[in-house]
């Protein structure tokens, strides 16, 4: 196997990205582009991302990870990115990864990851394969809980009385607002909360791995009914669960190993089929 670190550019500045590609004995499984999660789990995932972008190299597939903008070690800052901007990143890594990789596509998404990835596979006129961690289905869900940290943050400090209608009005008036050291525009908060992990092309395939902290792990009630929705619309759609820790939210770097060996089995199982 192989890592190569390198910038994508692009009309805002290069992208940072780290390409994995397997040993030149092996077997060409196919292509695989991740797509990060949002905001400081990002970071908390780098590890995991890590060892399973390795483990698919060393399965035989082509793996691609980008720093989407203002993220890791891209261009911007956080302030600067726009959902639509997140999604043409990915549309970016993904037109590089398919000039120089032949066999299938996979787009890896993990947490607000798998919003991003589903919708770039909706705009392509090709089909691509999803793989989701833990996903996020509604971003609206997701933004108010990210909001929700600056209430906490202000209630350390004693004052938290009326801070999310505050947050919202600054959004609504043009303003970014600062959260957890991030600033959030309000391009990029209106992009997430209109985002939802809707029915995805009926061409491709979803494998959708969620994490339980309970040894006999089981999916939630919401993945069963998404994915029981579009099995019933003609989709080829399966759900796993395993059992490990929240990665991209502990306190410190962890580890899920059933993770990463239960996402090369359901992508093997694919590609031999």
């Amino acid at each position: 196997m192989a890592l190569e670190a390198f910038f994508l550019p692009s009309a805002t500045g290069q992208r940072f990205a780290l390409l994995h590609a397997p040993a030149p004995s092996a077997k060409p499984r196919g292509a695989v582009v991740y797509v990060h999660p949002f905001a400081e789990e990002l970071n908390k995932s780098r590890r995991m991302a890590a060892l399973q972008a390795r483990a698919m190299a060393a399965a035989g597939y082509t793996v691609l990870q980008i720093d989407l903008l203002g993220c890791g070690d891209s261009a911007g800052d956080f302030g600067d990115a726009t959902w639509e901007a997140w999604l043409a990143d990915v549309k970016l890594a993904c037109d590089w990864l398919r000039q120089r990789t032949t066999g299938s596509l996979w787009l890896w998404g993990q947490r607000t990851g798998c919003l991003l990835a589903n919708e770039a596979a909706q705009r392509m006129e090709t089909p691509v394969k999803l793989l989701f961690w833990q996903p996020v289905v509604l971003g609206k869900q997701f933004l108010q809980q990210f909001l929700r940290l600056k209430i906490a943050a202000e209630m350390l400090g004693g004052d938290s009385k009326g801070v999310m209608e505050r947050l919202r009005s600054q959004l609504r008036q043009g303003e970014s607002v600062e959260i957890a050291g991030y600033l959030l525009s309000p391009a990029l908060a209106a992009g997430l909360e209109q985002a939802e992990l809707l029915l995805p092309h009926r061409s491709g395939r979803v494998e959708w791995i969620e994490i339980s902290g309970k040894p006999d792990a089981s999916l939630s009630p919401l993945a069963v009914a998404r994915l029981t929705q579009w099995q019933a619309a003609g989709q080829t759609a399966r759900g796993t669960a395993v059992s490990g820790p929240a990665f991209w939210q502990t306190s410190e770097i962890s580890e899920c190993p059933a993770l990463i060996e239960t996402s090369i089995g359901v992508m093997s199982e694919v590609s031999g089929a």
